[in-house]
């Protein structure tokens, strides 16, 4: 039954997701957590990120990959980079301790109005701009 929550999910989390095998505990919180959210939000940079893996890891066919993406813009709100958040982004790195890449992760995050952005990578419980938490799923 999914919650009233709604959340961005990172990178780490869908893969954690997707494939199997790589540590059955993070697979099924990752599927749990997929499962009982609301709305789910992911940005452009976020499906390249999972392709390029499933890609590497897999061995994803361009179909496959091409059903991929399609089912992220069918399902989910994707968040393209524009200039606005590459500016965002930019701020962000002035006031947390972000790398470029994750700073354009919470950049797309901030702007949804998530409450939640579910990552393995951040720093979990950090709270950016009194706005958005950063919650590791697998702790």
């Amino acid at each position: 039954m999914p919650s009233s929550i709604s959340a961005f999910i990172d990178t780490n989390v869908w893969l954690y997701a997707f494939i199997a095998g790589q540590d059955s505990q993070k697979t099924e919180r990752a599927q749990t957590l997929l499962g009982t959210l609301s709305a789910i939000t992911v940005s452009a940079q976020v499906i390249n990120e999972v392709c390029v893996n499933l890609i590497k890891r897999q061995k994803f066919a361009e179909d496959q990959i091409r059903d991929v993406i399609n089912d992220y813009y069918n399902i989910y709100t994707v968040i393209e980079l524009d200039q606005p958040i590459l500016l965002s982004a930019s701020s962000l790195r002035e006031q947390y301790s972000l790398s470029y890449w994750d700073r354009l992760i919470v950049a797309c995050a901030l702007i949804t109005g998530v409450p939640i952005l579910y990552s393995e990578d951040m720093q979990d419980g950090l709270t950016i701009n009194q706005q958005l938490r950063i919650v590791n799923p697998f702790k």
